[in-house]
């Protein structure tokens, strides 16, 4: 039994044996997943990201202003660190999502710096929603409550920190504007949960 189910698995059909269809099947599987995850990767790039001018002329000049960008300590948080989860299904989510950042690319949406300025508290709150939504998760993954030195931050941070944790706050509550400028009308956001 188990000899005719070997044989029958390597026995050729019209020109290839079952074995053989299975391997090729599998390495192609696996050289479509690596090159997949590569160009997932290579999207969530500093280089990628500020290549269309929209984003190198706009938000990169601002953010290059940042301590994100430069700090005392050197540690640089790039775009992907802020907008891209982590985890894997959440990351190809938020990668299919993006698809609608490039139709609008495409489109002609944000192509110049007013149309830009005209679209930016709307590209503003979809970031704010999905951090509210998430518990800022991606800013998480550098910062915790847990790990702040209260006796390092200055007066207001060490203030405002426990009363957030009481709270229940998330940082994008009291963090809008710390990488990018603040859009006109951002005042007017109501965070909700």
């Amino acid at each position: 039994m188990i000899k005719g189910i070997w044989n029958w698995f390597w026995s050729p059909t019209a020109k290839y044996s079952w074995g053989a269809i299975l391997i090729a099947g599998g390495m192609a599987g696996i050289i479509f997943w690596g090159g997949f995850n590569t160009f997932m990767e290579y999207t969530n790039t500093l280089k990628f990201c500020i290549s269309c001018h929209e984003m190198e002329d706009n938000v990169y000049k601002e953010y290059q202003t940042t301590i994100h960008y430069t700090n005392r300590t050197g540690i640089r948080a790039s775009c992907s660190d802020c907008h891209v989860p982590k985890p894997w299904v959440p990351k190809l989510i938020r990668k299919v999502q993006a698809s609608k950042e490039v139709w609008h690319k495409v489109l002609g949406t944000i192509d110049t710096p007013e149309k830009f300025d005209a679209h930016r508290l709307q590209m503003a709150t979809n970031v704010w929603d999905a951090m509210m939504s998430n518990n800022s998760r991606e800013c998480r993954n550098c910062h915790s409550f847990e790990a702040m030195d209260s006796s390092k931050q200055e007066r207001r941070a060490k203030k405002r920190h426990p009363k957030a944790v009481k709270k229940g706050q998330t940082c994008i509550e009291c963090h809008q504007g710390i990488a990018h400028e603040l859009p006109e009308g951002a005042d007017d956001y109501e965070f909700s949960k």
